[in-house]
């Protein structure tokens, strides 16, 4: 891997082995594909799309667009728009410090994430995170936010378990309403990731070493068949009272000074939450 940001890159394999190749976009016709790939993957109507602006205001106010490229498809192995299988954008912040008389400090708000039908399933999602952890690393910069529904069980388990991070805060109807078809009509409320780059929960998450937390003081759960209900008619009421009373859960949770530290599932396929006291954790993060 190159060590200068500008020229970061690495490659992944899918399962069936093809090279998958993981860098900053570079064009125009990069981001205008990235803008296409988030229409694909939402289905957002036009006042939900973010414009190929947005993406370029995020490259040069020190934000990052990281693109994925399936190179078997194209003869030039450094990736062309036509490639582009994924991506990642981020926004920059500044945030107060959290301990009496704590600077603010830089961070990066990673805003979205998308993958191309065909290619999901594969770890990509988490490679383009890797990438905008290393990058952000060199540039000095060590935490990392971002939204989640807390109804997809598949997002929780990759920021949670596969990532390390944490969770303390939850905002209803984040977006307002959304045009998306992923949301089913719901609020669209939020858990909010924070991934505190350089912590040994992270570092030991990565290196495939389980986190083990003996004060667990309460799991929330979300059904299985949450995907399900939130595509159909028969069910959104179902899906709906799942996020009303997960909603007040956690947000009793995290008035009570937990965090989710661990996530999983159980034989049943159902999504776990696992929240311990953040008191007990806050001198490995802050």
């Amino acid at each position: 891997m190159n060590t200068a940001a500008r020229t970061l890159s690495t490659t992944c394999l899918t399962r069936d082995g093809r090279p998958i190749l993981i860098r900053s976009c570079r064009d125009f016709d990069e981001l205008d594909a990235c803008v296409r790939l988030q229409i694909d993957t939402w289905g957002y109507a036009d006042g939900d799309v973010i414009p190929r602006r947005a993406f370029i205001v995020s490259k040069r106010i020190g934000g990052q667009v990281v693109g994925a490229f399936d190179v078997t498809r194209a003869q030039d192995s450094e990736g062309t728009a036509e490639n582009l299988i994924g991506f990642a954008m981020a926004l920059p912040g500044v945030k107060p410090g959290e301990e009496a008389g704590a600077a603010p400090f830089p961070y990066l708000h990673s805003h979205m994430l998308a993958v191309a039908e065909g290619y999901r399933n594969d770890g990509i999602g988490r490679q383009l995170k890797l990438f905008q952890r290393i990058e952000a690393i060199e540039r000095g910069i060590e935490v990392m936010e971002w939204t989640f529904d807390p109804l997809e069980v598949k997002n929780s388990f990759l920021n949670i378990h596969k990532l390390g991070t944490i969770v303390r805060s939850y905002t209803s109807n984040f977006y307002g309403v959304s045009s998306s078809r992923l949301q089913g009509a719901l609020p669209t409320d939020r858990l909010h990731a924070e991934w505190y780059l350089r912590s040994s929960r992270v570092e030991a998450t990565l290196a495939g070493i389980p986190n083990q937390h003996s004060d667990i003081e309460e799991t929330i759960m979300v059904p299985n068949q949450i995907a399900e209900w939130k595509s159909s008619e028969s069910g959104i009421e179902l899906a709906r009272a799942v996020q009303t009373e997960n909603r007040q859960r956690f947000e009793a949770a995290f008035h009570r000074g937990l965090a989710v530290v661990g996530f999983h599932r159980d034989t049943h396929g159902n999504g776990i939450f696992e929240l311990a006291p953040f008191e007990h954790l806050r001198s490995s993060y802050l």
